[in-house]
C-alpha cells in the first residue's frame, strides 16, 4: 500500500507530461484533481485499515537496495506520519482546484506538483535515514521552479533565497545522519537499526546541533526564517498552501522523528535551550506580523510564530506535549492554508493585499462579505478561540509542556495574545469601515473562489468540537515515541 501511495503521484506526473496532444489549463486541471484524488482516497483507505491501538510502525516494506552502503527501501507509517499524509493528500488537491485555469505551461506545472507530492509521502514514510534524506531533497527542485517560473515580481530572488537555505539545511542533516551510523557502527541506516544513542554526550549534542539547525531552516526557526516571508510572498496562492500547510511540516517532524528518538540523551540535555529558542521564535514572529502592512506577509509571520509551539511540546518529550505537537501540525496546516486562500481571493478580486488601501471588504452589497467571514473564522481559529482545532492543539501542548517548562510556557502563551493582536488588525484594517474607494469595483466572488477554504473552516470546526477523531490516531505511537528515548536513557546511565 504504502509504495502505491509513492507512485502515484510520480504516475501523475508522467500522465500529465506525456499526454499526447497538447493540452489546455482547463483540461490538465482536470486531469491533476482526478489523480490528486486518488491520492487523498488511497490514503484514506490506509487509514481505515490502520490500527490506532498499535503503536509501533504499519504496513511496513523492506528489500535490499545497495546493499555495500547499508541502504534499503524501507516504509512503514505510524501515529506520527499518518496524520500528515491525510493532511498532505487534503491540501494537494486543494491547492490543485485553487489553480487558476488560465495558468501558462499547465503540463510542466502539474507534474511539478506531483513531483512536490511524491518527495513528502515518500519522507513521510521512510523508515531509512538514507532513503528520508533522499525523498527529503527530491522536494527542492520542484517548489524552487514553482516559485521561480509562477511567482511574483522578485520571484528569482525569493527561490534561490529558498534553494540556498534547504540545500543547507539538507547539507547538515545528511552529516548528522552519516556521524550517527559511522560513529556508531549501527549495521545500516533502517530507524530501528540505530545506535547513536550508545554515543558519547559530546557527540550525540554535536549531531543533535546538525539535526536542529537543519530541520529549524526548514521549520523555519529564528534567525534562520528570513528565506519564508519571501517565498510566501512572491508564491502562488496553491503553492503558499502546500508550503506553509505541508512542507514546513518536515522540519517539525524530522525533530520529533529523528531528534527526539534516535538521540534521546543530547535532546533531554539540550532540551531546556529549545525551549527558550520557542519563546523567542513565537514572540519574535508575533511582534514581526504585527508590523507587516502585506496581509500575505503577516499570515507568513504568523506561521514562524506557530510553529514555536510545536518546538516547546517537543522539548518538553511528554506524552501530552508530543500528541499535541502532532495536533498542532495538523491544525496549522488547515488554519494556515485556509488564511493563504482568503488572502489570495482578496488580491485576485481586489488587486491589493496592502492594509493601507484595503477597507471595508466586508460590505454586504459591494465587498466581500462571505470572504470576510471566513477570514474572521480563520483568525479566531489561528487565535485559539475554543471550538476550533487551533484551541485544543495549543491547550495541549500548554497543558503538556507546563509541568517541564513552566517560564517558557507562559511566555509562549503570550504569544496566542499577539496573534489576537495581529489578526485584529488584519480584520479591522481590510474589512471593517467604509469601503476603499481605491477597490470600490470588485468582481464578483463566485463559489468556486471560496469553496476549499469552506472545506477547510468545517475541518476546522469538527476537529476543534471532537478532537478525539484526530488524538485517536496517534495516542499509541506518543506512547511508544516516548518510551523508547526513556528506556534508552536507562540502559546509557547504567
Amino acid at each position: 500500500m504504502l509504495s502505491t501511495l509513492i507512485l502515484l503521484p510520480l504516475i501523475g506526473a508522467a500522465v500529465i507530461v506525456f499526454y499526447p496532444t497538447s493540452i489546455s489549463g482547463k483540461t490538465a486541471r482536470q486531469i491533476s484533481l482526478a489523480i490528486a484524488g486518488m491520492i487523498f482516497l488511497w490514503t484514506v483507505l490506509l487509514t481505515i485499515r490502520f490500527d490506532p491501538n498499535q503503536g509501533n510502525v504499519q504496513f511496513t516494506e523492506s528489500l535490499i537496495w545497495i546493499d555495500v552502503l547499508g541502504l534499503n527501501y524501507r516504509l512503514g507509517v505510524d501515529g506520527l506520519s499518518l496524520p500528515l499524509l491525510l493532511l498532505n493528500g487534503i491540501l494537494t488537491v486543494i491547492a490543485i482546484y485553487s489553480t487558476d485555469e488560465s495558468i501558462q505551461r499547465p503540463k510542466f506545472y502539474y507534474s511539478l506538483i506531483f513531483l512536490l507530492s511524491t518527495g513528502v509521502i515518500g519522507a513521510f514514510l521512510a523508515q531509512d535515514l538514507l532513503l528520508f534524506f533522499l525523498f527529503y531533497e527530491l522536494e527542492l527542485i520542484p517548489l524552487y521552479l514553482l516559485i521561480a517560473i509562477w511567482g511574483g515580481i522578485r520571484k528569482g530572488y525569493a527561490a534561490t533565497k529558498f534553494l540556498i537555505y534547504t540545500a543547507l539545511s539538507g547539507i547538515l542533516i545528511l552529516a548528522s545522519f552519516l556521524g550517527m551510523i559511522w560513529l556508531s557502527h549501527s549495521p545500516s541506516f533502517a530507524l530501528e537499526t540505530v545506535n547513536a544513542h550508545t554515543l558519547p554526550l559530546t557527540t550525540q549534542l554535536l549531531l543533535l546541533a546538525g539535526i536542529i539547525i537543519g530541520f529549524g531552516i526548514k521549520i523555519p526557526l529564528v534567525p534562520f526564517h528570513t528565506w519564508l516571508p519571501d517565498a510566501h510572498v512572491e508564491a502562488s496562492t496553491p503553492i503558499s498552501v502546500l508550503l506553509a500547510g505541508v512542507l514546513l511540516k518536515l522540519g517539525t517532524y524530522g525533530l520529533v522523528r529523528f531528534g527526539m528518538n534516535l538521540l534521546p540523551q543530547a535532546w533531554e540535555y539540550a532540551a531546556p535551550t529549545l525551549a527558550t529558542w520557542a519563546v523567542i521564535s513565537v514572540l519574535f514572529g508575533a511582534s514581526c506580523a504585527i508590523a507587516q502592512k502585506d496581509m500575505k506577509k503577516m499570515v507568513a509571520y504568523s506561521s514562524i510564530g506557530h510553529m514555536g509551539y510545536i518546538l516547546l511540546a517537543t522539548a518538553a518529550a511528554t506524552p501530552l506535549s508530543v500528541l499535541g505537537a502532532i495536533m498542532q501540525m495538523v491544525s496549522h496546516g488547515l488554519i494556515s492554508a485556509m488564511l493563504f486562500l482568503l488572502v489570495g481571493v482578496v488580491y485576485k478580486k481586489a488587486g491589493s493585499r496592502d492594509l493601507e488601501v484595503l477597507r471595508g471588504l466586508l460590505n454586504p452589497e459591494r465587498g466581500m462579505p462571505v470572504v470576510g467571514t471566513l477570514m474572521i473564522l480563520g483568525v479566531m481559529a489561528s487565535a485559539g478561540i475554543p471550538g476550533m482545532v487551533g484551541f485544543i492543539s495549543e491547550f495541549i501542548i500548554f497543558r503538556g509542556s507546563y509541568e517541564v517548562f513552566p517560564v517558557q510556557t507562559l511566555l509562549s502563551m503570550v504569544g496566542t495574545g499577539l496573534t489576537a493582536v495581529y489578526f485584529l488588525i488584519l480584520v479591522n484594517r481590510a474589512f471593517f469601515g467604509r469601503l476603499s474607494p481605491q477597490v470600490v469595483r470588485l468582481p464578483r466572488v463566485y463559489l468556486s473562489d471560496r469553496l476549499p477554504a469552506v472545506v477547510l473552516a468545517g475541518l476546522i470546526i469538527i476537529l476543534g468540537i471532537q478532537p478525539s477523531w484526530l488524538t485517536h490516531w496517534s495516542q499509541a505511537t506518543v506512547q511508544v515515541s516516548v518510551q523508547k528515548p526513556a528506556s534508552q536513557l536507562t540502559q546509557v546511565s547504567k
